[in-house]
């Protein structure tokens, strides 16, 4: 998820502390809340798929997330701005309750970007992180095959990478599908549609979830 804000800046890709402390807390959050999701040891699943399910999601999640991250971030400087990533930590505490309940809403920070953008560079930004996500999706799917932990690690690579391309993509709020949708209504369908149909295909007729 990317935010815009005003000002200026060089094309120097760097990490302040304070942003790579946010990045591991979100990092580590959603892990243990997708681990929840798939197996709700708090209403009776066992406890050591659970903890193996949080070492599979802060792999897989890790991957996902980080770099959809890196990626608004990349863009957003390439386009002149400076851009770091700061953790809401009310959203991270609201992921780990709707987890608990069997709802994730995944939106644990956004990338802040300063400087003068048109809406096309600021749909691009928006537009960096979801396609990321699309295309992890597409290199974990070999992993899917795999027997042993490979194969899980690829089947959740897959779903969480879906989830997030399509989540983030709804044209609400902060998310990515809004300033998508007020750049090019075409791209938003091109990118929107697909992302929704293949997490729903692959949740509800594969069965990852």
């Amino acid at each position: 998820m990317s935010y815009r804000t005003e000002r200026n800046s060089d094309r120097n890709l760097t990490f302040s502390n304070t942003e790579l402390r946010d990045l591991a807390i979100a990092w580590i959050t959603l892990s243990v809340a997708f681990a929840l999701l798939f197996e709700p040891v708090h209403r009776g699943g066992d406890v050591g798929t659970f903890v193996t399910m949080v070492g599979l999601s802060f792999v897989t999640v890790g991957v996902g997330f980080l770099l959809h991250e890196i990626a608004h971030k990349v863009v957003a400087i390439e386009h002149g701005q400076i851009a770091e990533f700061r953790a809401d930590y009310q959203m991270l505490f609201l992921a780990i309750m709707g987890a608990l309940v069997g709802f994730l809403f995944a939106a644990p920070g956004a990338v802040y970007h300063r400087g003068r953008v048109s809406p096309r560079e600021n749909g691009l930004i928006a537009l960096a992180g979801p396609v990321t996500n699309l295309l992890l999706a597409l290199l974990f799917l070999p992993l899917m095959i795999a027997p042993g932990l490979l194969g899980e690690i690829g089947q959740m690579g897959i779903w969480i990478n879906l989830f997030l391309a399509a989540f983030n993509m709804i044209p609400f709020g902060p998310l990515d599908g809004k300033s998508v949708l007020e750049w090019h209504k075409g791209i938003f369908a091109l990118v929107f549609v697909p992302s929704v149909l293949l997490a729903g295909f692959v949740i509800f007729r594969v069965g990852l979830f």
